[in-house]
């Protein structure tokens, strides 16, 4: 089976190491929820099984599909979960956090936690710490951690990072639609109770809608609060 070009990167990956970590977040940008960070491990294994091929060939950044189609491919995920070929985790950076120590803040610590919630779940292989003073990314460790965007500082993983990771690397993308689905739940449960906002629709981003309802109604506990001083400024001037 020919492989498309995210399976080829994490496959030419994996010709140096023997498990490859993807990692990535949703709702970074969103001005009020969670940043949600998904974290997925496949075994180079994964590309001697045509079940794995077949059910990963059309995953691409999370971005690019539709939530149909997301929900969809994040079905054929846990399929291959079911079937012993990768494991994913999900973790959130909450609102506090984010007030907290920033969004990047926030988001470094829902990664971690992901990559973590992912470790505590076997004992085959073990996350690569590393120095600080010493290189990010480790060409002889058994495991690689590679992550959307720019290197994580400070993190205490060794890793690389890609930009736009999420539409070049296969298990940066299942992490990425992971990710993005289990925001996206959140923001339709959590609709139910914060009505005045539609955010069963918008997912907490910066919608015409979304900015509206804020200057309507106020923000809520779900706002993150340094994410809405423009909106509130054009506001309080008129």
């Amino acid at each position: 089976m020919i492989l498309n070009p995210l399976q080829q990167h994490d496959a030419q990956q994996l010709a140096h190491c023997d498990w490859l970590i993807g990692i990535d977040e949703a709702g970074r940008g969103a001005l009020a929820g969670p940043v949600v960070a998904g974290a997925c491990v496949i075994h180079r294994s994964f590309f001697e099984s045509a079940e794995a091929l077949e059910l990963s060939a059309g995953i691409n950044d999370s971005k690019q599909l539709t939530a149909q189609a997301r929900e969809t491919y994040l079905g054929q995920i846990e399929a291959l979960r079911v079937a012993g070929l990768l494991d994913f985790a999900v973790a959130s950076g909450s609102v506090e956090e984010i007030a907290e120590h920033n969004i990047l803040g926030a988001t470094r610590l829902a990664m971690r936690r992901a990559v973590d919630a992912l470790a505590a779940k076997t004992t085959e292989w073990s996350l690569p710490e590393q120095a600080a003073a010493g290189p990010l990314f480790s060409e002889t460790s058994p495991v690689k951690l590679i992550v959307d965007g720019r290197p994580l500082k400070p993190f205490p993983y060794s890793h690389r990072g890609i930009v736009k990771g999420d539409g070049k690397s296969l298990t940066i993308a299942m992490a990425s639609i992971s990710a993005k689905v289990a925001r996206d739940r959140q923001l339709v449960a959590l609709a139910a109770d914060y009505p005045d906002y539609g955010f069963a629709g918008h997912k907490g981003y910066a919608t015409k809608s979304h900015r509206e309802a804020i200057l309507a109604h106020g923000p809520c506990v779900l706002h993150r609060e340094l994410f809405l001083r423009k909106i509130l400024s054009v506001k309080s001037s008129c």
